[in-house]
């Protein structure tokens, strides 16, 4: 079985990429930096990679809005390119802004098959402010193919604008029924939760990470990619080193379909 090629995204303002490539490699991916300059010359490169990786950061700036501008500069010069990259059985993963990134380009949350639209606003925290926490995640019944149910998650969450904001609120429960709504953010009992400041942003029924239509594109506000290794996790000292963190599980779960599937 060949190793799945992991293609890690590079962009001005991109700043959690090596971590995010040591992690697909800790995994068995095969990964490489692709700046997104070269790929807007070389669109075809994408053929060549099994998984697409939107790292964390602040894209250009975050100047209009988070990944707004590379956002709209992966639509209007790679759009066809990315769905026919899902179509064909390929998969993606946008984290922190990486999710915004892939949310306003229209791939998440994609409830139908077709061209890129954004659907929902990732929008400034309700507190108003940046926030920095650990925060616990879980996973609910969804159509991700690479993501199991009720997996348990603690990361840290770092970003601004992590509101899932929908005009309709019969869509908000679309998301929720049809399985497009992957990680919620939950309390102490494990509940979704809308509280502060174990849901940093406030994002309704807790919301903290989507799929699309095919399952094929995961994205999500918190950073498994600071939390993949046993000494990350901020009271291993006292609880001891895991063997294995859930976040790198997450990791490990998308590597191995690619590799089945490819």
């Amino acid at each position: 079985m060949s190793r799945a090629k992991a293609m890690i995204l590079r962009a001005p303002g991109i700043n959690c990429e090596r971590e995010t490539a040591h992690a697909f490699e800790l995994a068995g991916a095969e990964t490489e930096f692709v700046h997104v300059g070269r790929l807007m010359q070389e669109p075809k490169l994408i053929e060549n990679f099994a998984i697409i990786a939107v790292p964390g950061g602040f894209a250009y700036g975050d100047d209009i809005s988070a990944g707004r501008v590379l956002a709209n500069q992966m639509r209007n010069r790679l759009g066809p390119e990315l769905l026919r990259f899902v179509e064909r059985g390929g998969l993606a993963l946008g984290i922190c802004n990486g999710f915004q990134v892939l949310v306003r380009l229209g791939l998440l949350p994609r409830t139908k098959p077709g061209e890129l639209e954004e659907q929902v606003s990732l929008s400034h925290n309700l507190s108003n402010h940046y926030e920095c926490r650990w925060v616990n995640l879980r996973s609910r019944p969804n159509r991700c193919v690479f993501l199991d149910d009720d997996l348990q998650l603690r990361c840290p969450a770092a970003h601004a604008e992590g509101y899932l904001q929908s005009s309709d609120p019969a869509f908000e429960r679309l998301l929720l029924d049809e399985g497009f709504v992957t990680f919620v953010y939950v309390d102490e009992s494990g509940e979704p939760t809308t509280a502060y400041p174990a849901n940093p942003n406030g994002s309704p029924a807790g919301i903290a990470g989507l799929t699309d239509v095919s399952g094929r594109v995961l994205g999500l506000m918190p950073h498994p990619d600071r939390a993949y290794l046993p000494h990350l996790m901020p009271d291993w000292r006292r609880e001891g080193l895991e063997d294995e963190t859930e976040s790198m599980r997450l990791f490990r779960s998308m590597v191995q379909v690619a590799e089945v599937e490819g």
